[in-house]
């Protein structure tokens, strides 16, 4: 006669007693600690980093006490975009942005870490002792109140080692958390409905020989639950090379194939049993006697003992911690055809890691059972296989899918994996954390690549942040978002200025508003003054910087006190012609250290009646302190080896009054073929200036 299953319900099999102070308590006593786990972000360890991870995970699982359990449960969960275009302060963009990427669907990692405190007996239990084929069994190990407060402390440094390490952060589950309040689900909840959601109504589930449902979900399990279904050799990463090129190498942890890599809806279990090591290197010894003995009825059995031995030696000579590991991929779908092709994805996920896909059909009731957190001394002996700490560490994911920062400040950029919308912030935060040292940005990348579409679209949000942006434009790049500003602020931003000959930009370097000079206005005086006087491939000398500071520091002087002399670049000229000349007469200053008549002449072009006599002359000025969006469009003059620097320059000094007079207020000032602006000496080197107050600014 068949046998026929029996309905039954999930409180009469229900695995747990109670969670009390935070911890999990099971039927037979063990005690389960979970805590929320957070990973670093896809692609942005390197190896050493890697390393440096699983030294962590080590050295903290050596301080757990023996018989203790070690689960990492990653949920990889597909959830859709839901865009935020309900704000009012929403500009047009903005509110496009959000609107494009609606319902993008996406792979949400949730990763938790159960450690468990069982018994020898427990450890030992195949399948045919599961929770779900027997009743409530006390055991005496529920007293035995010393045991249960050394694990506790061995808990509270596992959490400690993890944090200090800087890459993996704990953050213990409270009661609530577990159970569920409120409304809203707890992580036991969630796992019995296979979701990440605040769902509180459970699904049925169905335990059938041939299949398991949850609901509708219909699951299949892969297994590593034996040595020979794993690699010959297993590292703590490997190379991406998908991303990697013959430059630089792109890392994942060795088991991120059937993580974030894996796209379909799964949960990738990881199991560490610590057993007493003595003792199972004591029956490894005793298994080893009885192969030899039975080594003339079997060329295996004398395999099988070299084997071990080889086991045994590396655990002696290495000091080496013996341990049972188990890894299973448990993945769902509601579609068969689906299903079909997620049991194949997961294979092939599977075999990129080099190991054998072992399609798992008989104990995906026990092994769901035993992933229940809280549940895992429920775990069936016969599914784990012998190694060492180490190696069994290496199957871990160690990276978690982009998130989006907490930072207020930042830009909307997207994850490169699926193309979810993240907000990101690129300036303050790599500060706090200390990544770098100030804000500056470098793009780069060959034509066509994006460097423009992309600074566009990162100018625009600092903008729409009440950041002051100044541009230096050259292909009429920014035109469009420049325009668009202007009319949307009627004309009062936006401000866009193209070189032209009839029009052409101009300013008075020595123009300042209050009539105070600070360092900071002699020294863009004096950069100006040596851009315009030498070549690109001429340096000035020690002696002539002296000079040239002297009689800029001398006219400045001059202005200050006879109110006659009009501040330009007309009258500093007749001044070093005059005044200055006698000057170094009188200090005898010879021509080799200074040549003022090289001087002159060469300025001369600059001077009253000369070819550019308009550039430093200006009588009117550019009043653009309050303006927030502001392009120069060089595109005329790129190429033109006098003017582009010196306009370079007339900017950088537009922009520098801004960094004087608006404190605590966001500036950004971006240079499109910036190479060309630092082919000069003296340019680079006031950029390089320019660049030392943009931290505190």
């Amino acid at each position: 006669m068949r046998n026929m299953l029996k309905a039954t319900t999930l409180e009469r099999k229900f695995p747990l007693l109670a969670v009390e102070n935070g911890c999990i308590i099971s039927k037979d006593a063990d005690i389960t600690v979970a805590f929320r786990v957070e990973l670093p972000e896809l692609f942005t360890v390197t190896s050493a980093e890697y390393e440096a991870i699983h030294s962590a995970w080590y050295k903290a699982i050596k301080v757990l006490p023996d018989y203790s359990i070690v689960h990492k449960q990653d949920f990889f969960i597909k959830e859709n975009y839901q865009p935020d275009t309900e704000r009012d302060e929403l500009s047009f963009l903005s509110r496009s942005f959000e609107r494009h990427f609606n319902e993008r669907p996406f792979l949400n990692h949730y990763c938790y870490l159960f450690l468990t405190k069982t018994t020898r007996e427990r450890s030992r239990r195949q399948s045919d002792f599961s929770t779900l084929c027997r009743g409530r069994i006390v055991p005496q190990e529920i007293a035995d109140k010393e045991a249960a407060a050394k694990f506790i402390e061995a808990v509270g440094q596992f959490e400690r080692i993890m944090n200090d390490s800087g890459f993996v952060t704990l953050t213990r589950l409270a009661a609530s958390e577990i159970t569920g309040q409120d409304g809203k689900a707890g992580i036991i909840e969630k796992y019995f409905s296979l979701s990440q959601t605040d769902t509180t109504c459970l699904k049925d589930i169905g335990l059938y020989p041939e299949e398991m449902r949850v609901g509708d979900d219909i699951l299949c399990l892969h297994t590593l639950s034996d040595v020979e279904d794993l690699p010959g050799k297993v590292g703590t990463d490997c190379r991406f090379e998908k991303l990697s090129t013959d430059r630089s190498d792109c890392r994942l942890s060795f088991a991120a194939p059937v993580g974030v890599l894996l796209s379909c809806n799964h949960v990738y279990n990881q199991f560490i049993f610590i057993d007493d090591h003595a003792e199972n290197l004591k029956n490894f010894e005793q298994t080893a006697r009885n192969m030899q003995s039975l080594s003339r009825y079997s060329r295996a059995n004398q395999v099988n003992k070299e084997w071990i031995d080889e086991y045994l030696n590396e655990a002696h000579s290495k000091g080496l911690i013996s341990v049972r590991c188990h890894c299973n991929v448990m993945a769902w779908s509601d579609d068969r055809d689906e299903l079909k092709r997620i049991r194949n994805d997961v294979g092939s996920q599977l075999a990129l890691m080099e190991c054998k896909p072992r399609h798992n059909t008989v104990d995906t009731p026990t092994l769901f059972w035993a992933g229940i957190p809280g549940n895992e001394a429920d775990f069936p002996a016969e599914e784990s296989f012998y190694t060492f700490l180490g190696q069994a560490l290496c199957l871990f994911v160690e990276e978690t899918n982009y998130k989006s920062s907490l930072s207020p400040f930042g830009i909307k950029m997207v994850d490169r994996v699926s193309g979810r919308p993240l907000h990101i912030d690129i300036s303050d935060l790599p500060m706090k954390k200390g990544i770098t040292t100030n804000r500056n940005k470098f793009i780069l990348g060959p034509s066509g690549s994006g460097k423009s579409f992309f600074t566009n679209h990162m100018v625009r949000q600092y903008y729409e942040q009440n950041a002051h942006v100044l541009l230096v434009d050259t292909g009429n790049s920014y035109l469009g978002l420049c325009e668009m500003i202007n009319r949307k602020t009627h004309g009062e931003d936006g401000i866009y200025f193209t070189y032209t000959t009839e029009n052409p930009i101009a300013f008075n370097p020595f123009y300042v508003e209050d009539g105070i000079f600070d360092i900071e206005k002699k020294e863009s005086i004096k950069t100006l003054i040596l851009t315009l006087w030498k070549r690109d491939d001429e340096a000035p000398t020690r002696a002539e910087e002296v000079a040239l500071s002297n009689a800029v520091s001398s006219y400045i002087e001059l202005i200050t006190k006879d109110s006659s002399v009009t501040p330009c670049f007309n009258t500093f000229y007749e001044y070093v012609k005059t005044d200055y000349r006698a000057h170094l007469q009188e200090k005898n200053v010879r021509e080799k250290d200074f040549d003022i008549e090289n001087f002159l002449n060469v300025l001369e072009p600059y001077y009253r009646g000369g070819e550019y006599d308009y550039l430093l002359n200006s009588d009117k000025q550019l009043d653009l302190l309050d303006k927030r969006f502001i392009v120069f469009e060089l595109d005329n003059i790129s190429e033109n080896k006098v003017l582009y620097p010196v306009i370079t320059l007339i900017i950088m000094e537009t922009f520098l009054t801004k960094m004087r007079r608006l404190k605590g207020i966001r500036k950004v000032l971006l240079l499109e073929e910036a190479w060309k602006a630092i082919a000069k000496a003296g340019m680079a080197g006031f950029i390089k200036y320019l660049c030392a107050p943009v931290q505190a600014a």
